[in-house]
């Protein structure tokens, strides 16, 4: 009888098993091939070789470039250096990068590892730089301000919390004041490993201001990027492993309430938000398989979507670039600046291409 009740628990535990990574699969699409989108003029960025993971780019055509970011379970070309944050003029010809110096007593560089980034431009016209960092695979917000004439970035505070534990992507909505999604629910990482292969959703969205912080939207299967409508009214969420992007409604007091979400065949990463007309671009993983466990000979290929019309009951969603990872690999980011895309990774290099 005891026998018997082992291998009736062990036959549950298999079937058990084999469920979670048939979902684990589809999750992370890990037998999608894609198929080529080409663009017609393509040239890699030169100075970027270690990841481009979010950018922004200005109204003026000044781009900010997050790269060199260690993240535990994906490559990285550089695990010894630190993370930097770069400019790209794109009204030049031929733009190049140039890394930003960093200046503030109290900035830490050796243990710089940048994510997710987000500008807010005060009635003063003072440009704030806002980023996620993981120092020692922790999380924080650092606050800069923007020097255009010296070309630096002057580090103003820090910012952590409890409710900040695992932060991804940050949309800035004043000095001070941004939403941020934290990807998991867990920060030890034996439970963040668990929580990711059995699809927890435990995952979540925090406004943050320095008088309240406050969990405005959960049960995400991983949150990724986010973003804001060019008027305000409006905040996109990706959920990278639910293939989905959430609209909600934001409310004057910051609350979020829940308006449509958007279905996809491939892992929403980065959300750009063109100010002009409010589309959407969106840097994806067509097979996350690929990101999570890097093989040289079979690298994580590049997408990028633009979703015109959001708000409509009939979004248009057309795919604008996609490559099988020979050029690009893992594409997380693109924004659009005067019929020029950017297009950034996780840890390769960025491509600039004339739409």
């Amino acid at each position: 009888m005891a026998k018997l009740m082992l291998l009736t628990l062990l036959g549950l535990g298999l079937a058990l098993f084999r469920d979670h990574r048939a979902s684990y699969q589809a999750r992370l699409n890990a037998f999608r091939e894609v198929k080529p989108v080409e663009l017609p003029n393509c040239n890699l960025v030169k100075g970027i070789e270690s990841g481009s993971e979010d950018l922004e780019i200005l109204p003026s055509g000044l781009a900010f470039i997050s790269s060199g970011l260690k993240y535990p379970g994906i490559k990285s070309f550089e695990p010894d250096k630190p993370g930097k944050i770069l400019l790209m003029d794109l009204n030049e010809e031929d733009p190049t990068v140039l890394e930003l110096k960093i200046t503030g007593s109290k900035f830490d560089h050796s243990s710089f590892n940048p994510h997710g980034i987000s500008t807010f431009t005060d009635e003063d016209n003072t440009m704030y730089l806002l980023v996620v960092n993981h120092p020692d695979f922790k999380s924080t917000v650092e606050l800069f301000k923007f020097q255009e004439e010296e070309k630096s970035l002057l580090h103003l505070k820090t910012i952590r919390h409890e409710l900040l534990p695992n932060l991804n992507d940050i949309v800035a909505v004043g000095p001070e004041h941004f939403y941020a999604t934290n990807d998991h629910y867990f920060v030890d990482h034996y439970l963040r490993s668990w929580e990711l292969y059995l699809g927890l959703a435990w995952s979540y969205v925090v406004y943050y201001s320095p008088t309240e912080v406050q969990v405005m939207a959960d049960g995400f299967d991983f949150a990724n990027g986010i973003n804001i409508s060019p008027d305000g009214k409006y905040v996109y969420i990706a959920e990278l492993l639910a293939h989905k992007i959430h609209v909600y409604e934001k409310h004057a007091n910051w609350t979020l309430t829940p308006l449509k979400s958007l279905d996809f065949n491939t892992l929403v990463d980065n959300i750009s938000v063109d100010p002009v007309t409010g589309d959407l671009w969106v840097g994806c993983h067509p097979n996350g398989m690929r990101i999570f466990f890097y093989d040289p000979e079979n690298p994580p290929a590049s997408e990028v979507i633009r979703i015109q019309n959001i708000l409509t009951e009939e979004p248009k969603v057309t795919r604008v670039y996609a490559e099988n990872g020979t050029v690009l690999q893992g594409s997380t980011v693109a924004s659009v600046y005067k019929g020029k895309l950017l297009i950034g990774t996780v840890f390769q290099k960025a491509l600039y291409c004339e739409l």
